[in-house]
């Protein structure tokens, strides 16, 4: 009997060892809805970028696929379904986050090996690396430890621990444990303040949560906020076309500073739109809703979407993880967590985040530069929109193999309007130019605002790989308080966490589905993070002060020391 009518008939159940042997071969397999799918075949073509998808290996990624895709692309997932899975499933830390595999050659003994062998033929098993434990990083939650343990990972090293126990400097002097350093100690302390904040990382707890976030998905989606408010996309665009009028007729008499600031608003209030494009929160359609986006990114707004679309979509799954989430690697400018002192590697990036000279410096004032340097965060979109278009990051063949040359066209497209039509042949002198582009440009930087806002004053902490979705969306991202008048102004973004949750929910509903996401916290006993729009920034640059007052005592011990010519004792 072939394989093929084989699987037909009934999938092998693949064991967690059978799963760990995939991925120490290379595969790159994570579960979805019990069902094991190895996405090798479709890696390279995925619209979001390889990244998010590196992420869940090893991994239940049923809820972060079911945020973040259609049914359709839920259901076109399946055809590459391997085996099922005998719940409950316990996690891998993934090996793009420092995850080490056992090849089958180094099976324990006390492993329950139990795929079929038409199966295991079929998958060619091979080995190439090995590891005791689901996290090189992370000791289990209910293991009981006598301290911090270190484990290398491949990405960085440093002490972390996962146990509930508060531990002080006092408890730390009189272990015979090595001594932590000021930095560690932040961490343990950090760590240990999620642990006592939020619910248990025991299976039961987090299955709890998990099975409740389901049931309030099914709720929204029988309560129609899926469906997309057409009539409030006629008034965004009657918005648009007033101020897109505004800027051309300001232009026409000359009065470069007004013009500039009408295209601006212009830019901010589109962007919002792109944002529910990219989640395909308008038409649900990938295609149509790609087109939407991609036609006011880059041929109006001279951005790329398909760049977006790759940071967003990991910024979703690995939300403020220093490591992980490019949406806070910001150095040299801002770091929002001590860790950035190490010198991290960014696995989106593939690159060391160097915390170098001129980091040192600058990030000892960056409460006091968050808002001038943001006034000018539209000219580094462009460099990052033509680093991913010319560098071809994005898929080359599968449904968005189009995707590049569209946007590229649209860039050119942009710059021939935008460069040559307005700047050039509309603005006569350099001055009038100068002053337009600026004040065009940092017109926006309350987009950047509002962007930032939920995130920088969030826990950066990694729980570890027993964290459920909904519970590490609710810890990491804050909601901002607003009257419903100024929801043209936030466009959406002031619900971040309820977005989180529900990604491809229109930002025309988030208000309405705040309540019942309220109402799941109070339940499961998630703090539900909500300020008012100056008490956020506040938190920000609290944050933000609290990094730079610790970069500033780093700088001085480290200058105490190399005065004291010190040897590395310290």
């Amino acid at each position: 009997m072939s394989i093929k009518r084989n699987r037909a008939r009934e999938l092998p159940v693949l064991s967690r060892r059978d799963v760990e042997t995939l991925i120490s071969n290379g595969r790159k397999v994570f579960i979805l809805d019990d069902r094991v799918i190895k996405a090798d075949a479709w890696l390279q073509y995925h619209p979001g970028g390889d990244k998010a998808i590196l992420h869940m290996v090893g991994r239940d990624a049923t809820d972060e696929v079911t945020a973040l895709h259609s049914a359709e692309a839920r259901q076109r997932m399946r055809a590459y379904v391997i085996g099922k899975i005998d719940r409950p499933w316990r996690n891998f830390l993934p090996p793009i986050e420092g995850g080490i595999f056992r090849p089958r050659g180094e099976v324990d003994r006390t492993d329950n090996v139990n795929m079929n062998a038409v199966a295991f033929k079929e998958l060619e098993y091979s080995s190439q690396a090995s590891s005791e434990e689901p996290s090189p990083i992370f000791e289990a939650v209910d293991r009981p430890t006598s301290g911090v343990r270190k484990r290398r990972s491949s990405h960085a090293t440093f002490s972390r621990s996962t146990s509930a126990t508060s531990l002080s400097s006092l408890d730390l002097e009189e272990t015979n444990e090595p001594k932590l350093s000021h930095l560690d100690l932040r961490t343990k302390e950090e760590l240990n303040l999620d642990l006592a904040k939020y619910p248990s990382l025991d299976p039961k707890t987090q299955g709890d949560i998990i099975r409740k976030y389901r049931e309030l998905n099914e709720h929204i989606r029988a309560e129609g906020l899926y469906k997309c408010n057409y009539t409030a996309y006629m008034i965004e665009g009657c918005r648009y076309t007033f101020l897109f009028a505004m800027f051309l007729l300001t232009l026409r008499l000359g009065w470069w500073a007004t013009s500039g600031l009408f295209l601006g608003c212009v830019w901010h209030q589109l962007v919002f739109t792109v944002h529910d494009a990219g989640h395909m929160g308008i038409t649900h359609d990938f295609t149509t809703d790609s087109v939407i986006g991609y036609i006011i990114a880059d041929y109006i707004g001279g951005l790329s979407l398909g760049w977006w679309k790759r940071n967003h979509n990991v910024h979703h799954i690995v939300t403020n993880s220093p490591e992980h989430d490019p949406d806070i690697q910001h150095i040299p400018f801002f770091a929002i967590s001590h860790r950035f002192f190490s010198s991290l590697r960014s696995t989106y990036y593939d690159r060391v985040m160097t915390y170098d000279t001129f980091a040192r410096f600058f990030l000892q004032y960056q409460h006091y530069l968050y808002y001038p340097v943001l006034t000018f965060g539209r000219f580094n979109l462009y460099v990052l929109s033509w680093d991913y278009l010319l560098r071809g990051l994005g898929p080359r063949k599968g449904p968005a193999w189009w995707h590049r040359w569209f946007e590229i066209v649209g860039q050119i497209f942009f710059w021939t309007w935008f460069g040559y039509g307005v700047l050039y042949k509309s603005i006569p002198t350099n001055w009038g130019r100068f002053v337009f582009i600026m004040v065009s440009h940092m017109i926006t930087m309350p987009l950047h605002v509002q962007i930032t806002l939920s995130h920088f004053a969030m826990s950066t902490t990694d729980l570890g790989v027993a964290e459920c979705f909904p519970q590490k969306m609710l810890r990491t991202t804050m909601d901002v308080d607003c009257p419903q008048w100024l929801d043209f102004f936030h466009g959406g973004l002031q619900f971040q966490a309820i977005h989180h949750l529900y990604p491809r929910m229109p930002r025309h509903n988030l208000r309405r589905a705040q309540k019942l996401v309220q109402e799941f916290c109070q339940d499961v006993g998630i703090p539900y993070a909500l300020y008012g729009f100056v008490d956020g920034n506040k938190e920000v640059i609290g944050r933000l002060g609290d990094i730079a007052r610790q970069a500033r005592i780093l700088a001085e011990c480290q200058r105490v020391v190399a005065g004291a010519k010190d040897l590395g004792v310290h």
